[in-house]
């Protein structure tokens, strides 16, 4: 009997934000994947794109969310609370799938109902009750209200595993919980890797940059990175503002990031400099590096230990005679 292991690809206002990822703040628009959208309920489509709720620890909010099928025939969702996180490949917004256990927003979103029909080109409003634990930290909680389509649509399958496609699009939930709210970023386990000619001077080198930006706080982050490479005597190298990062760190999550450095030097000694800066926040993340050109280095040396070698044998032969 084949296994059919299900994928849920999650939609949200970026579109397909686990495929895609997120690299600049989102339009403000309602979450939408051509079929269907969801947004919270408000006067038109898209005039309130996200929840932006506050609520003390131990209180109920109250709102609701709508559903819309654009479609031509009826449709029915699933509808669930769910955590957010960023990506680990590009920092990007996404949501817990139903499956996965939900610790923060996620588990206290309960919609009035679990599952709702819509007709063709109509919409349906539910309501759904945020309730806040009494123990809950406070800051940033972000989570996302989540509209499951129910049917499986086949995809492609090696061997004996076929693959079950869901989708789903998500309502944002920006919840931040009453309580000091701390800011803290760090800038982790940076790393250098260096591709260099043989021979210096025929070829362009290259070098990557990789590095750990971490969230420690409670507030969610919109963290800019500036890079700075000084070789001998503080000579500056390279100095650039980085823009291959996430829109926003979310509170206690981190990602992993690389930055390509073209025309890195052939025969230098210095280190590089990440600098992270946010609101209220300015951390910083160093690695050394060494640059030589080995090849004529290892002539060199091989040269020069021949040479003495020659110069025993003859002072030997010298001394023997």
């Amino acid at each position: 009997m084949r296994r059919k292991p299900y994928v849920l690809l999650l939609l949200s206002v970026l579109g397909a934000v686990l495929l895609l990822g997120a690299q600049s703040a989102p339009p403000a628009a309602a979450a939408e994947n051509g079929e269907w959208a969801v947004y919270p309920a408000a006067s038109q489509l898209g005039s309130r794109p996200y929840f932006y709720l506050s609520a003390d620890p131990g209180s109920t909010v109250t709102d609701k969310v709508t559903v819309a099928n654009k479609t031509a025939a009826p449709l029915t969702f699933l509808l669930y609370g769910a955590d957010a996180y960023n990506t680990e490949r590009d920092g990007g917004f996404a949501v817990r799938t139903r499956q996965e256990r939900q610790t923060g927003a996620g588990a206290w979103i309960k919609p009035a109902r679990d599952r709702v029909t819509v007709p063709p080109r109509a919409a349906v409003t539910v309501p759904y009750t945020l309730t806040v634990p009494a123990d809950a930290e406070p800051g940033d909680h972000p989570g996302a209200v989540v509209a499951l389509d129910e049917r499986v649509a086949k995809g492609g399958g090696a061997g004996a595993v076929a693959l079950g496609v869901q989708r789903a699009v998500a309502a944002r939930v920006y919840l931040r919980v009453g309580g000091p709210t701390v800011p803290a970023l760090s800038v982790e386990d940076v790393t250098l890797s260096q591709d260099r000619p043989l021979v210096p001077g025929t070829g362009t080198s290259r070098a990557v940059v990789s590095y750990t930006l971490r969230n420690r706080g409670n507030v969610t982050l919109n963290p800019k990175v500036a890079l700075k490479a000084q070789g001998l005597f503080g000579r500056t190298l390279l100095a650039r503002d980085l823009d291959r990062l996430p829109a926003e760190l979310l509170p206690r999550q981190k990602i992993r990031l690389t930055e390509q450095w073209t025309g890195s030097p052939q025969l230098d000694w210095g280190d590089i400099t990440l600098t992270a800066t946010a609101k209220d926040v300015r951390e910083s993340g160093r690695v050394g590096f060494l640059a030589l050109p080995w090849l004529p280095l290892a002539a060199l040396v091989c040269g020069g230990t021949a040479g003495v070698v020659a110069l025993r044998i003859r002072r030997h032969r010298a001394l023997g005679t």
